[in-house]
């Protein structure tokens, strides 16, 4: 049976990456490389079986498993995750404040906040504890990878679910600027409320008839030769809500590649990024009191 989380990962951090971990579903195999083969088809059985041979595949106890090893349903696996290439990302985070308890950092457009499909060490998170050490380093929030600005996180265990519960609770004021078209005409400062599904293909998002699960306030900053820069207020956090929002509006975030229309990808395009920028987070800090405000160093 599958488990809510892990065990203490019995591997350290190696490079800033921490080991996966894997709950082993309630089915029958010969063995564990059987099983791991299949789960992972683009992983080749030689890379396993090396990888076993280094002691990099263990089970939750630290003993080493082997391509032989009895699969055991409903035990925990960890394994370090490997990329054969990774193309770096040629913009540099920020650190803008740490304590004993969070690191707040200033996010380049680009660059994903956690390991995931192409990317592993060209991430944040690891970014992050090469700089640092710090092996608990874990994001309270997420920012699209396309998405620049704040992103805080927890270091510290004890006080990260005070932490987490700020954002579950919506008790985090958020503030993102953006750059679009000028839509004359346009009454702002106004609300803006829709209800938001899944979308096609299945990374895009779409608004449909019924009640609004999603609520945008958007402000006019200052009218430019050929854009205009807008302050948003995401009053709820719905993937994609802010580039959906203004694509309903008729004003698209410049450099939008899903919306309104989903362009072919063709690579990153350094000099392109998504006009969306994560300014200020503010929130009551729900250990000491205190108010805490972070902004961005960038500018669109």
């Amino acid at each position: 049976m599958k488990q809510a989380s892990p065990p203490s990962p019995p591997l350290p951090v190696v490079d800033g990456v921490a080991p996966s971990y894997l709950w082993l579903p309630v089915e029958t195999w010969p063995n564990l490389l059987a099983f791991l083969e299949q789960r992972f088809p683009a992983i080749s059985s030689a890379t396993w079986v090396k990888r076993m041979a280094r002691g990099e595949v263990v089970d939750h106890t630290g003993a080493r498993l082997a391509p032989d090893s009895p699969y055991r349903r409903g035990s925990c696996i960890f394994y370090y995750r490997e990329l054969d290439a990774e193309t770096p990302i040629p913009f540099e985070e920020t650190i803008l404040y740490q304590d004993e308890r969070i690191l707040v950092a200033d996010k380049p457009h680009f660059l994903p906040v956690i390991p995931s499909g192409r990317f592993l060490h060209e991430t944040l998170l690891v970014r992050l504890k090469k700089k640092t050490g710090l092996a608990q380093l874990t994001p309270i929030h997420r920012l699209d990878r396309e998405t620049a600005g704040v992103v805080i996180f927890s270091h510290d265990i004890a006080s990260r679910g005070a932490y987490q519960s700020l954002f579950q609770q919506r008790r985090v004021d958020k503030t993102y600027e953006a750059l679009a078209p000028t839509r004359p005409g346009l009454a702002l400062p106004l609300v803006y409320r829709s209800r938001m599904v899944d979308g096609t293909p299945f990374f895009r998002m779409q608004e449909e008839a019924g009640e609004a699960n999603s609520e945008t306030r958007i402000e006019l900053i200052e009218e430019r030769q050929d854009c205009s820069l807008y302050r948003l207020h995401p009053l709820t956090g719905k993937k994609h809500q802010l580039r959906v929002h203004l694509a309903a509006l008729g004003i698209p975030i410049i450099n939008d590649a899903f919306y309104p229309d989903v362009y072919p990808c063709k690579g990153d395009d350094w000099s392109a990024p998504l006009k969306l920028l994560a300014r200020e987070i503010a929130f009551i800090d729900p250990l000491d009191g205190r108010q805490r405000h972070f902004s961005s160093q960038r500018q669109l």
